[in-house]
């Protein structure tokens, strides 16, 4: 009886938005991190073994793209949270 204390309080579908909203915004971030962080060392790897062209030019272009995200991403919540409404 004590569970439907906090029904009438409680929006349950709105909090159980936020937590999949959350989840899904940690893993994506988490994710494009890595793919900034794997760009740049294969990226070195590549460079530093003498290697280039087409294959280092891919490392450097992952490195790039998972960092835009990266940035995206918390301007993005910067933009969220300051937002009123």
């Amino acid at each position: 009886m004590s569970t439907f204390l906090a029904a009438p309080v409680v929006d349950w579908e709105a909090l159980g938005k936020v937590v999949l909203y959350s989840l899904a915004a940690g893993i994506g971030v988490a994710v494009c991190v890595s793919l900034a962080i794997l760009g740049a060392t294969r990226f070195a790897e590549v460079r530093r073994s003498g290697g280039g062209g087409g294959e280092a030019f891919g490392y450097a272009l992952l490195t790039l793209v998972g960092l835009a995200a990266t940035f995206t991403a918390a301007v993005l919540a910067i933009v969220v949270m300051t937002r009123k409404g």
